[in-house]
């Protein structure tokens, strides 16, 4: 499924993204599809869907690349054409910073639907995050930070985590802290099964240097179908004017990608949608947002996880269902012409996935069903799939990569669990 060109393109767009992923081809393809442009990456080395595309002008900036040479390409892309209207957008948090962090000279070229450091940095803070929630009622998991800020000092010691329970959830507070960590077994999240596996982190943590925030969370038990995701777009005069949001129903699960919904299926949840429009107006949020949320299978409470201040690496999922994100984000800050109240309604199977091999996770036999049907009726999407992008040669890697998660599910994640671990 694709979305209906806009009836008022805006003219001249340069789309300039951050970044060489998946997440980065979806965000190009939802500017093509809206206005038929070409999107220009910059990245030390894009993945081969972009740099096969015929969507994408691809900015090699090489293996040794700085923040510095980020800015310095965006730069040379809008004197190429000054009386271009040009949006920047980016898709990890660390891409994100880089732009905050010279915000002021990209600004002068640039519509920037990214929310600004101060915001960012304070809900991208996992403990300042729960802090947010608690005020406004919104539910979290229990959770005890370990702050390693002071861990050169010789009486340095880690809190206690027993009162969480085991096994237990572990992960930086702050991402872009623990980004250019080095250290044996990094993980995104890890899974602590017992004390001493918890106090074994704690001391490779110290050792190899890292002196941000950690959290140790309570496990919520339910595999990947527990998990939702929630996207949002607040506009430039502070209304939540985009909200969609998706059933997760498998997650990637190799280490460095744990967590990133790779199957999902769009479905309106209006309490989750109402208590993360409240959270984003409270603290005064412009740009896109993405949300993860858990339902606790016990009481049924979802349980705000994390908001991640961007767009989110599965945005496509948005413009399969129906509403085209960069066309929300141009009519806004491009065109000057914020568009009404709009949220998702529409179900659509997301999928990087090949279907066989979703199903083969789904052990609830409603899902399965919904799955086959959907399948059935043509209601399925994968934005690496797009027809006005096929080649031959782009193809075959699209089809490599999907039959490459054979292989990786069956290496990280041979068998469905109850915890999703």
């Amino acid at each position: 499924m694709t979305t209906a060109p806009d009836p008022a393109p805006a003219p001249d767009l340069t789309p300039v993204l951050l970044g060489g992923d998946i997440g980065v081809y979806a965000l190009a393809r939802c500017f093509h599809e809206a206005y038929a442009v070409r999107s220009t990456v910059i990245a030390p080395a894009p993945t081969q869907v972009i740099t096969r595309s015929r969507i994408v002008d691809a900015v090699e900036l090489g293996a040794a690349s700085s923040p510095r040479d980020y800015v310095d390409a965006a730069l040379s892309v809008a004197r190429r054409d000054p009386g271009a209207k040009r949006i920047l957008l980016a898709n990890t948090d660390w891409h994100i910073k880089v732009i905050n962090d010279h915000r002021e000279e990209l600004v002068e070229h640039y519509a920037l639907p990214v929310v600004d450091a101060a915001v960012a940095a304070r809900v991208s803070d996992k403990v300042e995050f729960a802090r947010i929630c608690a005020e406004l009622g919104v539910d979290t998991p229990r959770t005890v930070v370990q702050d390693f800020s002071g861990a050169d000092e010789p009486g340095w010691r880690p809190a206690q985590v027993t009162g969480l329970g085991f096994p237990l959830v572990a992960k930086p507070a702050v991402s872009s802290e623990y980004n250019d960590l080095v250290m044996e077994d990094k993980r995104k999240v890890f899974i602590l099964a017992d004390a001493g596996e918890a106090d074994r982190l704690w001391a490779r943590l110290r050792s190899a240097g890292f002196r941000g925030a950690f959290l140790a969370q309570e496990l919520i038990p339910g595999d990947d179908t527990a998990m939702r995701s929630l996207t949002a777009y607040v506009d430039s005069t502070g209304r939540v004017s985009l909200t969609g949001s998706a059933r997760v129903l498998l997650e990637d699960h190799a280490p460095t990608m744990l967590g990133n919904p790779v199957s999902m299926i769009t479905e309106p949840f209006d309490e989750l949608v109402s208590q993360a429009t409240r959270l984003l107006e409270h603290v005064g949020y412009r740009g896109f947002a993405n949300f993860d949320i858990k339902v606790d299978p016990r009481d049924g409470r979802a349980l705000f996880l994390e908001v991640n201040p961007r767009i989110g690496r599965n945005c496509y999922y948005m413009a399969a269902a129906g509403l085209n994100p960069a066309r929300t984000a141009v009519r806004d800050l491009v065109l000057g012409r914020p568009e009404a109240p709009a949220r998702l309604e529409d179900e659509v199977l997301y999928s990087l996935l090949p279907h066989r091999l979703l199903l083969r996770y789904l052990r609830d036999e409603a899902l399965v069903a919904r799955v086959r049907g959907l399948v059935r009726a043509g209601a399925t999407a994968n934005p690496l799939r797009y027809r006005a992008d096929r080649t031959l040669a782009r193809q075959l890697v699209v089809t490599a990569q999907e039959l490459n998660q054979y292989r990786k599910f069956a290496r990280y994640y041979p068998e469905p669990t109850d915890s999703s671990f």
